[in-house]
Protein backbone atom coordinates (compact mmCIF):
# COMPACT_ATOMS: atom_id res chain seq x y z
CA UNK A 1 0.00 0.00 0.00
CA UNK A 2 1.46 3.60 -1.30
CA UNK A 3 1.57 5.50 2.18
CA UNK A 4 0.08 8.50 0.30
CA UNK A 5 -3.24 6.51 0.93
CA UNK A 6 -2.46 6.65 4.50
CA UNK A 7 -4.39 9.64 6.83
CA UNK A 8 -4.59 8.14 9.95
CA UNK A 9 -2.09 5.59 11.65
CA UNK A 10 -3.09 4.70 14.88
CA UNK A 11 -0.95 1.86 16.62
CA UNK A 12 -3.07 0.12 19.54
CA UNK A 13 -0.96 -0.14 22.43
CA UNK A 14 -1.01 -3.57 24.04
CA UNK A 15 2.16 -3.51 25.14
CA UNK A 16 4.44 -1.55 27.54
CA UNK A 17 7.41 -2.97 25.47
CA UNK A 18 6.13 -1.53 21.82
CA UNK A 19 4.26 1.46 22.36
CA UNK A 20 4.21 3.12 18.31
CA UNK A 21 2.13 5.44 17.56
CA UNK A 22 2.30 8.13 14.08
CA UNK A 23 -0.10 10.18 12.03
CA UNK A 24 0.59 10.57 8.56
CA UNK A 25 -1.17 13.53 6.23
CA UNK A 26 -1.41 14.03 3.09
CA UNK A 27 -3.46 16.36 1.12
CA UNK A 28 -2.68 14.81 -2.10
CA UNK A 29 -5.92 15.33 -4.54
CA UNK A 30 -4.87 11.68 -5.91
CA UNK A 31 -5.36 9.54 -2.88
CA UNK A 32 -9.15 11.54 -1.31
CA UNK A 33 -9.28 8.56 0.76
CA UNK A 34 -9.35 7.94 4.91
CA UNK A 35 -7.65 4.81 6.27
CA UNK A 36 -7.04 4.38 9.50
CA UNK A 37 -4.63 1.23 10.72
CA UNK A 38 -4.97 -0.06 13.88
CA UNK A 39 -2.07 -2.85 14.79
CA UNK A 40 -0.47 -4.37 18.27
CA UNK A 41 2.94 -5.53 18.73
CA UNK A 42 2.02 -8.83 19.23
CA UNK A 43 3.86 -10.62 22.14
CA UNK A 44 3.67 -14.51 23.71
CA UNK A 45 1.27 -13.61 26.46
CA UNK A 46 -1.13 -11.40 23.90
CA UNK A 47 -1.64 -13.64 21.09
CA UNK A 48 -1.00 -17.12 23.60
CA UNK A 49 -3.66 -16.52 25.85
CA UNK A 50 -5.60 -15.58 22.71
CA UNK A 51 -5.07 -18.78 21.58
CA UNK A 52 -5.61 -20.56 24.51
CA UNK A 53 -9.17 -19.86 24.95
CA UNK A 54 -10.05 -20.38 21.24
CA UNK A 55 -8.87 -23.80 21.68
CA UNK A 56 -10.39 -24.36 24.64
CA UNK A 57 -13.49 -23.48 23.31
CA UNK A 58 -13.41 -25.08 19.69
CA UNK A 59 -12.03 -28.60 22.30
CA UNK A 60 -15.37 -28.48 23.89
CA UNK A 61 -17.35 -28.10 20.97
CA UNK A 62 -15.21 -31.06 19.11
CA UNK A 63 -16.05 -33.18 22.55
CA UNK A 64 -19.94 -32.04 22.78
CA UNK A 65 -20.88 -35.71 20.55
CA UNK A 66 -21.93 -33.12 17.82
CA UNK A 67 -20.81 -35.12 14.14
CA UNK A 68 -17.08 -34.34 13.22
CA UNK A 69 -18.60 -33.74 9.65
CA UNK A 70 -20.07 -30.63 11.79
CA UNK A 71 -17.46 -28.93 14.15
CA UNK A 72 -14.44 -30.32 11.71
CA UNK A 73 -15.27 -27.03 10.06
CA UNK A 74 -14.33 -24.70 13.02
CA UNK A 75 -11.08 -22.99 12.22
CA UNK A 76 -8.72 -20.43 14.39
CA UNK A 77 -6.90 -17.60 13.10
CA UNK A 78 -4.76 -15.06 14.83
CA UNK A 79 -3.39 -11.16 14.23
CA UNK A 80 -5.85 -11.57 11.22
CA UNK A 81 -6.72 -7.83 9.63
CA UNK A 82 -9.87 -6.83 8.40
CA UNK A 83 -11.11 -3.57 6.29
CA UNK A 84 -14.53 -1.72 6.68
CA UNK A 85 -15.74 1.87 5.92
CA UNK A 86 -16.98 3.46 8.92
CA UNK A 87 -18.66 6.44 6.93
CA UNK A 88 -15.88 8.92 7.31
CA UNK A 89 -13.25 6.41 5.87
CA UNK A 90 -11.72 2.48 6.08
CA UNK A 91 -10.22 1.39 9.49
CA UNK A 92 -8.09 -1.84 9.33
CA UNK A 93 -7.60 -3.64 12.54
CA UNK A 94 -5.85 -6.63 13.75
CA UNK A 95 -7.67 -8.64 15.98
CA UNK A 96 -6.01 -11.36 18.54
CA UNK A 97 -7.70 -14.04 17.36
CA UNK A 98 -10.74 -15.68 16.07
CA UNK A 99 -12.88 -18.55 15.80
CA UNK A 100 -14.41 -18.93 12.27
CA UNK A 101 -16.90 -21.57 10.81
CA UNK A 102 -16.36 -22.40 7.08
CA UNK A 103 -19.17 -23.09 4.65
CA UNK A 104 -17.43 -23.90 1.41
CA UNK A 105 -15.49 -21.41 0.39
CA UNK A 106 -17.06 -18.72 3.07
CA UNK A 107 -15.22 -18.60 6.64
CA UNK A 108 -17.96 -16.80 9.33
CA UNK A 109 -16.48 -15.07 12.46
CA UNK A 110 -18.35 -16.48 15.23
CA UNK A 111 -16.44 -15.76 18.29
CA UNK A 112 -13.21 -12.85 18.49
CA UNK A 113 -11.04 -12.73 21.25
CA UNK A 114 -9.18 -9.79 22.06
CA UNK A 115 -6.30 -9.33 25.23
CA UNK A 116 -4.70 -6.42 25.78
CA UNK A 117 -1.82 -6.24 28.63
CA UNK A 118 -1.45 -2.99 30.46
CA UNK A 119 -3.64 -1.65 27.44
CA UNK A 120 -6.12 0.93 28.44
CA UNK A 121 -9.46 -0.56 29.19
CA UNK A 122 -11.58 1.96 27.00
CA UNK A 123 -9.09 0.57 24.02
CA UNK A 124 -9.59 -2.65 24.60
CA UNK A 125 -13.49 -2.36 24.41
CA UNK A 126 -13.27 -0.13 21.48
CA UNK A 127 -10.91 -3.16 20.01
CA UNK A 128 -13.53 -6.21 21.27
CA UNK A 129 -16.61 -3.52 19.94
CA UNK A 130 -15.14 -3.75 16.43
CA UNK A 131 -15.26 -7.57 16.38
CA UNK A 132 -19.18 -7.75 17.77
CA UNK A 133 -20.29 -4.96 15.99
CA UNK A 134 -18.50 -4.21 12.65
CA UNK A 135 -17.64 -7.37 11.76
CA UNK A 136 -20.82 -8.95 13.05
CA UNK A 137 -19.61 -11.84 15.08
CA UNK A 138 -21.36 -13.68 17.44
CA UNK A 139 -19.47 -13.09 21.02
CA UNK A 140 -16.63 -11.40 21.66
CA UNK A 141 -14.51 -12.30 24.75
CA UNK A 142 -11.82 -9.39 25.63
CA UNK A 143 -9.17 -10.32 28.51
CA UNK A 144 -7.18 -7.43 30.20
CA UNK A 145 -4.00 -8.17 32.42
CA UNK A 146 -3.00 -5.42 34.03
CA UNK A 147 0.93 -5.57 35.08
CA UNK A 148 2.52 -3.08 37.49
CA UNK A 149 5.14 -0.93 36.35
CA UNK A 150 8.66 -2.84 36.09
CA UNK A 151 11.20 -0.20 34.86
CA UNK A 152 13.43 -0.33 31.94
CA UNK A 153 16.30 -2.40 32.10
CA UNK A 154 19.59 -1.81 30.74
CA UNK A 155 21.42 -3.68 27.70
CA UNK A 156 23.19 -6.47 28.84
CA UNK A 157 26.47 -7.50 26.79
CA UNK A 158 28.02 -10.62 26.07
CA UNK A 159 30.99 -12.17 24.37
CA UNK A 160 29.44 -14.52 22.29
CA UNK A 161 25.89 -16.59 21.06
CA UNK A 162 26.85 -19.36 23.33
CA UNK A 163 26.87 -17.27 26.61
CA UNK A 164 24.02 -15.63 25.67
CA UNK A 165 21.98 -19.09 25.32
CA UNK A 166 23.43 -20.34 28.37
CA UNK A 167 22.56 -17.06 30.59
CA UNK A 168 18.56 -17.61 28.73
CA UNK A 169 18.57 -21.11 29.85
CA UNK A 170 19.77 -20.26 33.38
CA UNK A 171 17.58 -17.56 33.80
CA UNK A 172 14.26 -19.62 31.78
CA UNK A 173 14.92 -22.16 34.36
CA UNK A 174 14.96 -19.24 37.30
CA UNK A 175 11.79 -17.56 36.29
CA UNK A 176 9.92 -20.88 36.69
CA UNK A 177 11.18 -21.57 39.96
CA UNK A 178 10.03 -18.18 41.24
CA UNK A 179 5.95 -19.45 40.42
CA UNK A 180 6.24 -21.55 42.66
CA UNK A 181 5.91 -18.63 45.67
CA UNK A 182 4.49 -15.67 43.34
CA UNK A 183 2.43 -17.31 40.85
CA UNK A 184 1.44 -13.78 39.62
CA UNK A 185 4.33 -12.52 39.32
CA UNK A 186 7.26 -10.55 39.69
CA UNK A 187 9.43 -12.29 38.10
CA UNK A 188 13.20 -11.09 38.66
CA UNK A 189 16.01 -12.34 37.73
CA UNK A 190 19.79 -10.55 38.28
CA UNK A 191 18.71 -7.62 39.97
CA UNK A 192 15.89 -6.52 37.46
CA UNK A 193 12.20 -6.96 37.41
CA UNK A 194 11.05 -8.49 33.67
CA UNK A 195 7.73 -9.42 34.69
CA UNK A 196 5.95 -7.40 37.02
CA UNK A 197 3.75 -8.14 39.55
CA UNK A 198 0.08 -9.15 38.08
CA UNK A 199 -2.47 -6.00 39.65
CA UNK A 200 -5.80 -7.53 37.71
CA UNK A 201 -7.37 -9.58 35.99
CA UNK A 202 -10.79 -9.30 34.18
CA UNK A 203 -12.70 -11.50 31.65
CA UNK A 204 -15.78 -9.75 30.02
CA UNK A 205 -18.14 -10.89 27.51
CA UNK A 206 -19.62 -8.98 24.23
CA UNK A 207 -22.67 -9.36 22.27
CA UNK A 208 -24.45 -7.26 19.77
CA UNK A 209 -26.87 -5.12 21.23
CA UNK A 210 -28.63 -3.20 17.77
CA UNK A 211 -28.03 -4.88 14.10
CA UNK A 212 -28.58 -1.14 13.31
CA UNK A 213 -25.58 0.42 15.46
CA UNK A 214 -23.08 2.50 14.17
CA UNK A 215 -19.72 0.49 12.91
CA UNK A 216 -17.75 2.79 15.76
CA UNK A 217 -20.32 1.84 18.83
CA UNK A 218 -18.50 1.26 21.92
CA UNK A 219 -20.40 -1.78 23.62
CA UNK A 220 -20.71 -2.62 27.32
CA UNK A 221 -19.58 -6.09 28.81
CA UNK A 222 -22.56 -8.47 28.39
CA UNK A 223 -21.00 -10.08 31.35
CA UNK A 224 -17.82 -9.21 33.48
CA UNK A 225 -15.22 -11.21 35.63
CA UNK A 226 -12.53 -10.39 38.09
CA UNK A 227 -9.94 -13.18 37.92
CA UNK A 228 -7.01 -12.17 39.86
CA UNK A 229 -6.92 -9.16 42.04
CA UNK A 230 -3.68 -8.06 43.26
CA UNK A 231 -1.64 -11.00 42.75
CA UNK A 232 -4.38 -13.19 44.31
CA UNK A 233 -6.54 -15.34 41.90
CA UNK A 234 -10.41 -14.20 43.65
CA UNK A 235 -11.95 -16.13 40.36
CA UNK A 236 -13.61 -19.02 42.58
CA UNK A 237 -17.54 -18.37 41.34
CA UNK A 238 -16.64 -17.90 37.79
CA UNK A 239 -18.92 -20.16 35.32
CA UNK A 240 -17.47 -22.56 33.42
CA UNK A 241 -19.26 -21.24 30.53
CA UNK A 242 -19.02 -17.55 32.08
CA UNK A 243 -22.69 -17.87 32.09
CA UNK A 244 -23.25 -17.17 28.43
CA UNK A 245 -20.68 -19.22 26.03
CA UNK A 246 -22.76 -22.00 24.28
CA UNK A 247 -22.93 -23.95 21.15
CA UNK A 248 -24.80 -21.09 19.24
CA UNK A 249 -21.77 -19.13 19.81
CA UNK A 250 -19.56 -21.48 17.19
CA UNK A 251 -21.83 -23.20 15.28
CA UNK A 252 -24.55 -22.00 13.12
CA UNK A 253 -28.11 -22.87 14.41
CA UNK A 254 -29.23 -24.87 11.55
CA UNK A 255 -26.63 -27.73 11.63
CA UNK A 256 -27.50 -28.34 15.43
CA UNK A 257 -30.24 -30.92 16.40
CA UNK A 258 -32.60 -30.65 19.28
CA UNK A 259 -30.07 -32.70 20.82
CA UNK A 260 -26.93 -30.68 20.64
CA UNK A 261 -29.20 -26.97 20.93
CA UNK A 262 -28.12 -23.65 20.86
CA UNK A 263 -28.24 -23.08 24.40
CA UNK A 264 -25.74 -26.03 25.52
CA UNK A 265 -22.89 -24.46 27.69
CA UNK A 266 -19.30 -24.76 26.61
CA UNK A 267 -17.40 -25.23 30.30
CA UNK A 268 -14.24 -24.30 28.96
CA UNK A 269 -12.87 -21.71 31.90
CA UNK A 270 -11.20 -23.86 34.59
CA UNK A 271 -8.49 -22.13 37.15
CA UNK A 272 -5.92 -25.13 37.01
CA UNK A 273 -6.14 -24.28 33.18
CA UNK A 274 -6.26 -20.45 33.40
CA UNK A 275 -3.37 -20.49 35.86
CA UNK A 276 -0.93 -22.77 33.65
CA UNK A 277 -1.07 -20.82 30.58
CA UNK A 278 -0.69 -17.72 31.97
CA UNK A 279 1.85 -18.45 33.97
CA UNK A 280 3.60 -20.31 31.32
CA UNK A 281 2.86 -16.87 29.04
CA UNK A 282 3.99 -14.66 32.01
CA UNK A 283 8.13 -16.61 31.80
CA UNK A 284 7.51 -16.63 27.92
CA UNK A 285 7.54 -12.56 28.11
CA UNK A 286 9.93 -11.96 30.57
CA UNK A 287 12.54 -14.31 28.54
CA UNK A 288 11.67 -12.21 25.49
CA UNK A 289 11.95 -8.55 27.32
CA UNK A 290 15.34 -9.96 28.41
CA UNK A 291 16.31 -11.34 25.06
CA UNK A 292 15.59 -7.85 23.33
CA UNK A 293 18.44 -6.62 25.99
CA UNK A 294 20.91 -8.62 25.10
CA UNK A 295 23.70 -7.59 22.68
CA UNK A 296 26.43 -10.09 21.56
CA UNK A 297 30.14 -8.36 21.08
Amino acid sequence: MDHLQLLDIVRRPLSPDKRLEGILDTEDAKYPEKLAIIVASPTPLLSGMAGALLTRISSQVRNSGISPDVTGNLTQDADRRTTKNTGSGLTTRAGDGGLRYCEGKRATLMIAVEVGLSQSYVSLRQAISWSVVALGCRLGLAMSIQEESRGAPPTRYYASLEETNAVLEEAEDDLYQQLIQHQYGPLEWDGETWFGKIRRVVLETYRPQDEDCPLDTLLEPSQSFIIVQDGEYVGHSISPNLREVVIGDCIPSYLLTEQHCQATPLNFFQREWFENKLQGLMVETALLRLQEKIEVR
